[in-house]
């Protein structure tokens, strides 16, 4: 599956930003689509991951509350919408997709095969 990652951009902190990964080359009904980040020098860290099939999502802390994944099974596109944004959310944006699901994994980089080029969001204070 080949995955374009679009939306990243210059904001405030406080403010919202809808990120958006397009998906082609296959049906995702089996598949689990995830946003990771990277911040400059650090590793890359899993913020979100949704279920295509069901619906079913999981958050780690540090993004809980404040950011949404979501999916248009229609237009094979999954979003991340990102509320209340802080500096430390600073980071670029990846979407990964693998299958199957991993029912009580631990999602790391390491169990993606599929990425996206990357999309930067800068917050700003």
């Amino acid at each position: 599956v080949q995955l374009q990652a679009s939306g990243g951009g210059l904001v405030q902190a406080g403010d919202s930003l809808r990120l958006s990964c397009a998906a082609s080359g296959r049906t995702l009904n089996n598949y689990a689509v995830a946003w990771f980040r990277q911040a400059p020098g650090k590793e890359r860290e899993f913020a979100a991951v949704i279920r295509w099939a069901t619906g079913m999502t999981v958050y780690s802390d540090s993004v809980k509350g404040r950011f949404t994944i979501s999916r248009d099974r229609s237009e094979n596109t999954a979003y991340l919408q990102m509320n209340n944004l802080k500096p430390e959310d600073t980071a670029v944006y990846y979407c990964a997709a693998r299958s199957p699901w991993m029912v009580g994994g631990r999602w790391t980089s390491a169990d993606f095969g599929s990425w996206g080029q990357g999309t930067q969001v800068t917050v700003s204070s």
